[in-house]
């Protein structure tokens, strides 16, 4: 057997007290513990929203509702007032004919498929912008009602003046952003904004009309294409029978809406939610909440004639309906019982 020189116990005895302190930093079951960090906070439910009673226009409930920032599709609901204004002046009838081009079939995103030297009335092409949401339909009206896409873009803005939307900057028809995915160059809004121009589309013309409409066939049977509003609180929420959704990595979720209840209508903008369930979860939170908002002794909305609102947004709703069979997340309203009357 061999014994360390005089010198090597002291070796020994350094090394033995680093592994002592080794074992003691180590910790028990050799994983390492981390210290207790602090849960993740929720993201926010919107960037802004707003809830307006429609009959008066007064706010009735307000969060960041000046907040900038892109409105994706809803932007075709200001689509849908430059052309009301078309039909109201007879530059434009519901059946006037519109022949899609090449550059109509080209614009991608969320569309109908439209293909070059194919004839839709104007109606048809409504229906598809409101209901599918299609990017095709909506550029081919602004190019058939104004000549051209850059002069229909010129005609949103000036409405939008027009309505003291003055926070609000249009460059497309549709709402998709722009191909360098600038924000600052695209579409911009914010929700106090977007409730005057929903506020207008109510009083003054039949946007229900076509907001309403869950799902419809486009184009003749033999074109075999179905449309699926993307509205999911239609027949949902009571009441609700429009407006708008829009999405776009930019924008988030947003959702224009509205409900008319016992003569009664609110107006719901919401933007930049972080998912879609989310978004209609908080929107029908603030339906709820805007009705209860309303002052005893409130006017009742009244559209203008000639312009009043579907049948639907009349109808009582069930309180809860089956999950849709679209593949959306299942989402499920505890709405109040009906008021007496």
């Amino acid at each position: 057997m061999i014994f360390p020189s005089p010198a090597r116990p002291a070796f020994w005895l350094r090394l033995a007290a680093g592994l002592l302190c080794a074992l003691a930093l180590a910790p028990a079951g050799g994983a390492a513990k981390s210290r207790p960090s602090r849960p993740a906070a929720a993201a926010p439910a919107y960037r802004g929203a707003i809830i307006m009673d429609a009959a008066t226009g007064n706010v009735l409930f307000e969060d960041h509702d000046g907040e900038s920032s892109p409105p994706a599709s809803m932007t075709k609901l200001m689509t849908f007032a430059v052309l009301h204004d078309k039909f109201q002046s007879g530059a434009l009838t519901l059946q006037s004919p519109v022949t899609v081009t090449a550059p109509d079939s080209k614009i991608g995103g969320t569309q109908v498929w439209l293909k070059e030297n194919e004839v839709f009335t104007v109606e048809e092409l409504l229906y598809a912008v409101m209901i599918q949401s299609a990017n095709d339909a909506a550029f081919a009206l602004a190019r058939t009602a104004a000549g051209s896409v850059p002069a229909f873009v010129d005609l949103m803005n000036a409405k939008a003046r027009e309505l003291g939307m003055t926070h609000t900057t249009f460059r497309t028809p549709h709402g998709l952003p722009p191909a360098n995915r600038r924000v600052a160059e695209g579409d911009l809004t914010t929700p106090r904004d977007f409730a005057l121009l929903c506020r207008h589309l109510l009083l003054k013309t039949d946007v229900t009309k076509y907001t309403s409409v869950k799902h419809r066939a486009f184009g003749p049977p033999a074109r075999g294409t179905l449309m699926d509003n993307h509205d999911h609180l239609l027949g949902r929420v009571q009441g609700v029978d429009g407006l708008k959704t829009g999405f776009t990595g930019g924008a988030g979720f947003c959702l224009s809406a509205t409900a008319l209840r016992n003569g009664h209508r609110v107006i719901v903008v919401v933007m930049g939610s972080p998912d879609s369930k989310t978004r209609d979860l908080k929107v029908a939170e603030l339906i709820e909440r805007g009705f209860a908002a309303l002052p005893p002794g409130s006017p009742p909305f009244a559209a203008a004639p000639g312009n009043e609102t579907s049948p639907l947004s009349a109808a009582p709703l069930p309180a809860a309906a089956p999950a849709p069979d679209d593949g959306s997340p299942a989402i499920k309203f505890a709405l109040p019982p009906p008021k007496k009357k």
